[in-house]
């Protein structure tokens, strides 16, 4: 069986992102649909002595453009960014093997968030073990519009003969599609454990940096042991 993933490329996942990749044989970054404004495609959040708190990447955005076309709308987002990141987790066991490349990437001139994105998924990605191949939709020849027939275009085209959804697809995938392409529909189980966090009590579905920088190299098993996928 070859079990394909997809998902949009977001601004420094939650865990969960990461264990959907851990269960796949291919993740498919989907940059060819339209931008969410407000959603997690240039933001996240982190924990910080006073609670959860926003990294955001400031954007230039049209309606309806697609992930892969809205670019950065300033570089003054980086010092903020860094600022908070340092100030929250300077102290934390694991902060100074990983920050300096992560803060790197951050400070590199890209014009287009989803490059941004894709580095920072590939960095932190490489930290937890992610080891099946990333891809990019945009570089692939995918022609429908309907969600549904997206998704088995993408695995069709790739030999796929398995589809790994998240748990949400469930509203909206047309199962019977799937069947009558010959694809396998699974869906990701997950539950966020807990793991050890600064400043409190544990806030769950943060960024992936917040587990990073508290677990280090026990990352990749912590995420690995957050579940798997069912029928």
């Amino acid at each position: 069986m070859k079990l394909i993933t997809i998902h949009q490329p977001n601004f420094l996942p939650w865990p969960g992102f990461f264990h959907k990749w851990m269960l796949a044989d291919a993740m498919v970054l989907l940059d060819t649909v339209q931008y969410e404004k407000n959603e997690w495609q240039n933001r996240n959040r982190i924990k910080t002595a006073s609670g959860a708190q926003w990294i955001t990447v400031p954007v230039n955005y049209r309606y309806p453009q697609k992930i892969k076309e809205v670019t950065i709308a300033d570089r003054r987002w980086v010092r903020k960014v860094c600022s908070s990141i340092e100030q929250s987790y300077a102290k934390a066991p694991c902060f100074e093997a990983y920050w300096p490349s992560v803060r790197e990437v951050l400070n590199q001139p890209f014009v287009r968030l989803k490059d941004l994105n894709v580095a920072l998924i590939r960095l932190v990605g490489d930290a937890v073990g992610c080891t099946s191949p990333l891809l990019l939709a945009s570089e692939l020849e995918v022609h429908h519009a309907d969600p549904t027939e997206r998704l088995i275009e993408i695995c069709s085209g790739m030999d796929g003969d398995a589809y790994l959804s998240g748990q949400e697809g469930r509203t909206y995938l047309q199962r019977e599609q799937f069947a009558q392409s010959g694809l396998t529909l699974y869906f990701q189980q997950i539950e966020m454990l807990e793991y050890p966090q600064l400043h409190g009590d544990f806030v769950p579905y943060l960024s992936v940096l917040d587990m990073l920088f508290n677990t280090g190299a026990d990352a990749g098993e912590i995420i690995r042991g957050m579940g798997g996928m069912v029928r």
